[in-house]
């Protein structure tokens, strides 16, 4: 067996050069190779095409690299949860090539598997897709995305051995496999190096022979940011939220694999129980989520697509974005609850961009809009100013075209069949005159008993 080379995080730091194109592991800052990127951050390197989900946290991971001016590019998912990203784009001081997460995923998988591309129906008919090609497969219309390869790799693992074996932990994975298989150079950051037959080969999750160096860094609270205690989950419980949460439940059925969305989707999570039969799919690359613990951190617990700590139930499993994301566009995904900022009512969604602000955060919607076999949609029925956000034709930048099944809202519920918008329940409080002024789509009414 060979061994793979341990470095310092300065010597590990210094086989990055100016100029290339790096691929960074981590959901977040979970499975995040922290210390790599800090170490980079010391040196002189510049001009770096960043590829990951996001850039990090303010001052944290990537987010430190962004500071100092090092990188011109960045390719990923979901860069608006660092305000300085954003900043950084809109200032013109980097430059963003925004993918879904699913794609990114793949295309990262894609290239480490020596393929040159593929065609996904994520994203078709939206911004994202403007200047790729596009080709009807078995009736269906597909993107064409080419494969993304790295000079150099950066990925955290859990464990390692001396022969660069990895294993990660819980929902430490996320990226990270792929990006190691896609590079020309894979340096590891690890938690523990162990003597080769320390980990039991079943439980390998990179083969040693995609890795070229090893560097053991401990992990501290410091480096998850905003993972790091479960107390930084923002929900909101107010009665109108959970009422819509509730009828978001009544819609789903024993044995059903459902993913649920940040914001008033995160809800329903609290609502299953056991007797439910219901297993939760996170799309950073877990299923049978069970409730927030009471406290404690991404230390101790997995995370969800909201980065925010939860339990596992027993049966649970994980694995990584790529997997994740075949589940969704493969349809093993029984139901996806998301928000929105728009339905209309020809069923299209639009709930990740607003004119006017930079197209910078997409994050796993537009996989699970289109991948998922139903579609939910809750959301407020206004927006702040008291505008319908159930329209006759969206106006926002498209998520999915034709794709929901179900909108409710804190006033009523549709279904959307053969094409028509049928209000079919009218949510306590509401009214069906109230529900007639705020709504500017046209519908029929077969209220459901």
């Amino acid at each position: 067996m060979k061994v793979v080379p341990k470095l310092s995080l300065s010597e590990a730091a210094s086989k990055v050069n100016s100029g290339d194109v790096i691929l960074v592991g981590g959901f977040g800052m979970t499975g995040n190779p922290v210390h790599l990127l800090h170490a980079l951050a010391e040196t002189d390197t510049r001009e770096l095409t960043y590829i990951g989900n996001n850039v990090g946290e303010p001052g944290l991971g990537g987010g430190r690299l962004l500071r100092n001016g090092q990188i011109k590019k960045a390719i990923g998912s979901f860069f608006t949860s660092n305000r300085e990203a954003v900043d950084a784009a809109q200032a013109g001081e980097i430059t963003v090539e925004l993918l879904p997460q699913g794609s990114l995923a793949e295309a990262i998988r894609a290239g480490g598997a020596g393929i040159g591309g593929f065609y996904t129906p994520t994203s078709v008919g939206t911004p994202l897709a403007e200047g790729r090609e596009t080709r009807l497969i078995e009736g269906v219309e597909m993107v064409y995305i080419s494969a993304i390869k790295g000079d150099v790799a950066l990925v955290r693992a859990w464990k390692a051995d001396t022969s660069g074996n990895l294993l990660y932990r819980m929902t430490e994975g996320n990226f990270n496999h792929s990006a190691a298989t896609a590079a020309k150079l894979v340096i590891a950051e690890v938690e523990e190096i162990v003597a080769v037959g320390e980990i039991d080969p079943n439980a390998v999750h990179t083969p040693g022979c995609f890795v070229d160096y090893l560097v053991e860094a401990k992990l501290t609270e410091e480096d998850l940011g905003s993972s790091a205690s479960v107390s930084s989950s923002a929900k909101k419980v107010e009665e109108s939220r959970l009422r819509i949460a509730r009828e978001a439940l009544s819609e789903l059925c024993y044995g059903d694999v459902v993913n649920l969305g940040v914001g008033v989707p995160t809800l329903v999570a609290d609502l299953i129980t056991p007797g439910c039969g219901i297993s939760i799919h996170s799309e950073n690359g877990m299923l049978g989520l069970g409730p927030e613990p009471e406290s404690g951190g991404a230390m101790d617990y997995p995370v969800n697509a909201g980065k925010v700590p939860i339990t596992a139930l027993p049966g649970s499993s994980y694995f990584d974005s790529s997997t994740s994301f075949g589940m969704i566009r493969g349809g093993h995904i029984d139901v996806a609850i998301m928000g929105g900022l728009q339905v209309d009512a020809e069923a299209n969604l639009a709930n990740w961009a607003v004119p006017g602000k930079p197209l910078l955060g997409v994050g796993g919607a537009m996989d699970l809009a289109s991948g998922a076999d139903r579609l939910i949609i809750t959301m407020t029925h206004t927006d702040r100013e008291g505008n319908s956000k159930v329209v006759p034709k969206g106006t926002l930048p498209l998520t999915a075209r034709g794709a929901v099944n179900v909108l409710i809202t804190e006033l009523a519920k549709f279904r959307f069949v053969d094409g028509k918008m049928i209000l079919v329940k009218i949510l306590p409080g509401s009214s069906i005159e109230e529900i007639e002024a705020k709504t500017a789509a046209d519908y029929s009414v077969a209220l459901e008993s």
